[in-house]
């Protein structure tokens, strides 16, 4: 028999859109004689709704919307994702369906509530494996005991084509448990199969692997993992499903970041070799993540375009061709705004930048209006020294530019500052961090820099000098930024360690940091936390970011010692 696997990018909400692709690939999987679709999860409402599943109105419209899907489908098996509401309960479900009805669901065992996960907040447990059968294809099902009571496995049958098989489900995080899968082996299951909606962060791929091989092998039986793709707000969904045999080897892989449907042939309960996708650098995955979040965040909320402050940095630099790569060079403006403090290779860099990525590119000069802006403050200011007030208030005065053009145009002002910066305060409030979307929000500095130079092996877009040289805000004569921050690979790896690892400063100072640099680094992070609170969210590719997992108090007398 053959399964194919749906690889598709669904929308939070909406239903008919997402209805309509599971059809689309229905058709796909038919026309490739597949006897079995699996989906991921909740894909027919998209992942994750958040509080969208605390209304019983969502979930009657996604009831609604699965009715309809089934009635629709027909000559093939279809495994769909979806909320489900019963008896006062609400689950996360996955329903089998068949000849235009649905003849089993499945709830979700383990509700993951950790980093980005908050599934405890809207969901309760299934207790009940659901296995249905294809021996032309006859289903049995294990399902939640709401719903069938405490009388165990449920074998309903139709008739359809196909080899002897029991396939058994889970959804995600069950998988990451031993009992889910072994509850459905029990139950008489031979292939599994896994509903996802596993986030992207770096190096997530070998994690699934060693735990679902660990889940085979308890199990004797082989997996198939069918992941969703796409972005949701700061989330970005990989894909990158597969297929393991019962030996824990790879027979499948579908490629990352991309919509795909991937077909399995099982002979004798194992699954064939088939496709699999070449193997990809870290900085190639990064890269398509910021890239698939921003198009897909911008697409699905319906912006025109996007603008953004070009100063001839490398964070600029690199969000704006993550934009063009993203967009398309006509939905993409760029505009530098120089002060008496800008470099003049900064403007040729920015200009050289815009002309390579074929971007609209606009120069507004801000000195005007700084020189405006101090006049109006001269009063105040008597007497006082120039300090960070003004640097700032030219941050500000772009900020402003910025987002009137977005007013005007309807485009989106993405910002460009990085993980490095927001971690230790690095920006400005109503500044460079003005905008509506940060595609480096998680990524550090020394992370750009590897960017950019994978950028650049595609084709040179970022001048050489722009990488080489030293950063800075230019905000003041001479400025740099390690004027006012540790070295960023000594700044970023105490980071890495602080906050996506939990390590405390201790931990830190015994693998060979200075006790002064990891104190500087946590006392500013300490103290700009009420600057990330006002950020605009951004893309998550480590395994915590400053958004959903990263929940740390403003006001705080907490302070952290190597006591």
């Amino acid at each position: 028999m053959k399964i194919a696997i749906a690889q598709i990018n669904c929308t939070v909400g909406d239903l008919a859109g997402n209805a309509a692709r599971i059809l689309e690939f229905v058709e796909q999987a038919r026309a490739k004689s597949a006897d079995l679709l699996l989906t991921p999860e909740l894909a027919l409402c998209g992942y994750p709704p958040e509080d969208l599943l605390l209304r019983d109105d969502f979930y009657k419209s996604c009831e609604t919307a699965l009715q309809r899907l089934a009635a629709q489908v027909r000559e093939i098996a279809v495994v769909v994702g979806h909320p489900r509401q019963l008896d006062g309960k609400r689950y996360n479900a996955a329903s089998v369906i068949q000849n235009g009805r649905i003849i089993a669901t499945y709830h979700k065992h383990t509700l993951p509530n950790y980093t980005v996960f908050d599934e405890e907040r809207y969901f309760d447990s299934g207790d009940r494996p659901c296995v249905f059968k294809i021996n032309g294809i006859s289903f049995g099902v294990n399902i939640c005991e709401d719903t069938w009571g405490v009388q165990g496995p449920l074998h309903a049958g139709t008739e359809v084509n196909g080899n002897p098989l029991n396939l058994g489900i889970n959804i995600c995080a069950d998988t990451w448990q031993a009992e889910p899968p072994r509850a459905a082996r029990a139950a008489g299951a031979q292939v599994l199969l896994v509903l996802n909606a596993s986030p992207y962060h770096m190096r997530k791929q070998h994690s699934r692997y060693d735990v679902m091989r660990e889940r085979v092998a308890e199990n004797d039986m082989p997996l198939i993992y069918a992941n969703m793709i796409g972005g949701q707000d700061e989330l970005v969904f990989d894909g990158a499903s597969f297929v393991l045999d019962r030996k824990g080897d790879v027979t499948h892989q579908l490629p990352p970041f991309t919509e795909a449907l991937g077909i399995v042939t099982i002979e004798n309960g194992d699954p064939l070799p088939g496709e699999i996708a070449p193997e990809r650098t870290l900085e190639a995955d990064v890269y398509d993540a910021l890239c698939l979040g921003v198009r897909d965040y911008v697409g699905k909320n319906g912006f025109p375009g996007v603008l953004l402050g070009l100063s001839g940095g490398i964070d600029s630099a690199l969000t704006l061709a993550v934009a063009a790569d993203a967009l398309g060079a006509g939905r993409v403006h760029a505009v530098m705004m120089p002060s008496q403090y800008t470099a003049d290779i900064s403007r040729e860099d920015a200009r050289a930048e815009a002309e390579a990525l074929k971007v609209r590119y606009t120069e507004i000069g801000i000195e005007p209006v700084f020189d405006a802006f101090l006049s109006a403050l001269a009063g105040e200011f008597k007497g006082l020294e120039q300090d960070t007030t003004e640097e700032n208030l030219q941050s500000r005065i772009r900020g402003t530019l910025l987002m009137a053009l977005s007013n005007k145009s309807g485009a989106i002002v993405l910002t460009t500052g990085n993980k490095s910066e927001m971690g230790t305060g690095y920006a400005t409030l109503y500044g460079d961090m003005a905008g509506g979307f940060g595609v480096l929000k998680d990524i550090s500095k020394m992370m750009v820099y590897r960017l950019s130079n994978y950028r650049n092996t595609v084709a040179a877009v970022i001048p050489q000098r722009v990488i080489t040289r030293a950063p800075s805000a230019e905000l003041r004569a001479n400025q740099v930024d390690q004027d006012s921050l540790p070295p960023y690979d000594v700044l970023d790896a105490i980071m890495e360690a602080y906050v996506e690892r939990n390590l405390g400063l201790r931990e830190i100072e015994a693998a060979g940091f200075a006790r002064k640099d990891i104190e500087r680094v946590i006392h500013l992070l300490r103290i700009s936390e009420y600057k990330r609170r006002q950020a605009p969210i951004g893309i998550r590719i480590t395994p915590r970011g400053f958004g959903k997992d990263w929940r740390y108090p403003i006001t705080s007398k907490y302070r952290d010692s190597f006591g």
